[in-house]
């Protein structure tokens, strides 16, 4: 039964993962398929582009506490479920084995649902903001590290995805240089080469040259720039 309420929450965390904040912003706000607008992407830049900056921005938060909110609530689902099924509190030991792990596949499945959403046909966004989610509540300085390198790559190139992909390095770099337990190490390295392979369109559109800038149209592809 533990293991039925474990798969339970791991269902829950991709759940939140794949809410579609873009997609509702577009239908609230403008009754509009955000998917057929701009870049045709779910994210916070074409919300940008299509809406505007204080739904941009909205999204842009609500992506990141998704993330965020999967971790956290994985951290109290486990002890809570060991408790209910075996009518006792896990130990300390147990605790400090197994939470981290399952954290670690939480935050993997609010990835994976915010770039492979149920309620879009499984399609999505390219989990950025919502990695930077996970990695905050993972390890802050590791979240906020990465957050500077966006900013900063952003504020060089201005290109959404280039500074995207800087931060998930970044991210990897700060996760294997510190002080760091094994499934968190995974989950970083995992979660920012997984974000590094749903960039792969970017990447081929930044070695041709013709990746938009910010501010600048994007292509009209359904692999354009998402956050």
């Amino acid at each position: 039964m533990i293991w039925m309420a474990d798969v339970l929450g791991l269902a829950i965390a991709y759940l939140i993962g794949s809410i579609p904040t873009g997609y509702l912003a577009g239908k609230l706000l403008k009754g509009i398929d955000i998917r057929v607008h701009g870049s045709k992407s779910t994210g916070a830049t074409n919300v940008l582009r299509t809406l505007g900056k204080w739904p941009a921005l909205v999204v842009l938060l609500v992506d990141v506490l998704k993330g965020a909110a999967a971790v956290v609530f994985a951290r109290w689902f486990y002890p809570w479920s060991y408790a209910r099924w075996h009518d006792a509190q896990p130990t300390a030991l147990d605790l400090t084995t197994w939470t981290p792990w399952v954290a670690c596949v939480a935050g993997l499945a609010v990835l994976l649902g915010h770039g492979r959403s149920i309620w879009l046909s499984f399609t999505g966004g390219k989990s950025a903001a919502t990695g930077l989610g996970v990695l905050l509540a993972v390890s802050w300085p590791v979240g906020l590290g990465a957050a500077t390198a966006f900013g900063i790559g952003l504020a060089a190139f201005r290109i959404v995805s280039l500074s995207s992909m800087l931060a998930a390095l970044t991210a990897i770099i700060l996760i294997c240089s510190t002080e760091q337990s094994l499934p968190y190490r995974f989950l970083v390295i995992a979660g920012g080469l997984y974000l590094i392979v749903r960039h792969r369109a970017n990447i081929q559109r930044l070695l041709a040259g013709i990746e938009p800038r910010l501010g600048q149209s994007s292509p009209a592809s359904k692999t354009g720039s998402q956050i």
